[in-house]
């Protein structure tokens, strides 16, 4: 007969067992959990190794991964999707005869099928928005205007329904002529403003539903200080702030409303104090929660963080991290706010950082091959 210590010593080693085996298990499991990945498209230069359109995937551990080309197109530089996630659509920034254009694709699992293909309304489209009523609308650099079309519910692109002109000059050779740079839908009202780096102004207009046209405010334009040479901007989630990236001045400037018309408040350098390369800046976009500003700089090769003061919306320098790579035209942050994903154009590299919620500090996790990106799109 076995002796009760012999009894005891057999039952621990069972119990040893099962609690090895549940660690495993919870292991595995937290492996599996580790498995799970958003997509996001990339678009790119095609005067490189790129053919189009591409699809990664960012899992929630912020690691990488390249799933293939989804789409062979000319310059997709800038791509926005449908509210439904059915329709992608993708500038071809080119110029032929005097005009670039607008892609609709839909959406399948393993690629992209194209739907329609229309004229942009000017050359050098580098910027498309949509809103909820299914217009789209698209800044053209090189013609120094913004192109206005529809879909249909299957995300078929109409002809071109309108071409609004810009005018004017800033002072520097980048500004000799109009350069729409981006068009934007007001999150809260009916109103879109368009960004011209060359006339270095804001543009305010609203879409007349019966004529199908574009048609310019009272207020029109907010010049910027002289020589910005304004690109992007951003719109505050929970405030009537807008933040306008200037390429020219590296600067970014605060916008506000006053009795119906538009005025900058203040500018902040996006570069450090004593800092004399050449640079300029890229592209803006702000934290979910309102609280975090983040820029890009192309020449300083950083991305610049600043703080939110949810009092009055001014700015304060965070502090700036490398992208690990050069010529960081466009970035996004993850839809779950975790994660900011660099497209830096001349070394050909996504480079993924951890975000910090509560100081907005970014930290390196991962980075991959991409040819020429310049658009990341979630």
């Amino acid at each position: 007969m076995e002796s009760s210590s012999t009894k005891l010593k057999l039952k621990m080693k069972k119990i040893i067992v099962l609690f090895v085996l549940i660690v495993l298990f919870s292991c595995q499991k937290s492996k599996m959990k580790e498995e799970v990945f958003t997509n996001f498209y990339v678009g790119t230069y095609t005067n490189g190794d790129s053919k189009g359109i591409y699809k990664y995937e960012l899992s929630d551990q912020g690691k990488l991964r390249q799933i293939g080309l989804m789409a062979t197109t000319i310059n997709p530089t800038f791509l926005t999707k449908s509210k439904d996630q059915q329709t992608l659509f993708a500038v071809g920034e080119t110029n032929e005869n005097g005009t670039g254009f607008i892609k609709s694709f839909k959406i399948e699992k393993d690629s992209l099928v194209l739907l329609s293909k229309e004229k942009s309304g000017g050359a050098g489209p580098c910027f498309v928005a949509m809103n909820d009523e299914n217009y789209l609308i698209t800044a053209n650099y090189g013609g120094g205007n913004v192109g206005l079309l529809e879909a249909d519910k299957s995300g078929k692109l109409s002809p071109l329904l309108d071409v609004q002109q810009h005018t004017g000059k800033g002072v520097t050779n980048r500004q000799e002529a109009p350069h729409a740079h981006s068009s934007w839908f007001h999150p809260s009202k009916k109103e879109i403003i368009s960004v011209d780096l060359g006339s270095n102004d804001l543009w305010f207009s609203t879409i007349d539903k019966v004529q199908k046209k574009l048609v310019f405010t009272d207020q029109k334009t907010l010049q910027m200080k002289e020589g910005s040479g304004p690109r992007h901007l951003t719109f505050h989630p929970n405030h009537p702030w807008i933040y306008v990236l200037n390429e020219l001045n590296n600067t970014v400037s605060l916008v506000k409303e006053k009795e119906g018309s538009y005025y900058v408040e203040t500018s902040i350098s996006m570069i450090p104090e004593g800092f004399t390369e050449f640079t300029k800046g890229a592209d803006i976009h702000i934290s979910k929660d309102g609280k975090f500003v983040y820029a890009s700089n192309r020449g300083h090769e950083s991305i610049v963080m600043y703080k939110v003061n949810l009092e009055d919306g001014t700015l304060t320098l965070v502090g700036f991290e490398s992208v690990l790579g050069k010529h960081p035209r466009n970035f996004s942050i993850s839809p779950d706010d975790q994660f900011l994903l660099v497209a830096n154009q001349d070394t050909n590299n996504i480079v993924s950082f951890k975000r910090d919620a509560t100081s907005g500090l970014l930290t390196f996790v991962d980075e991959i091959e991409a040819p020429t990106p310049v658009c990341i799109l979630f």
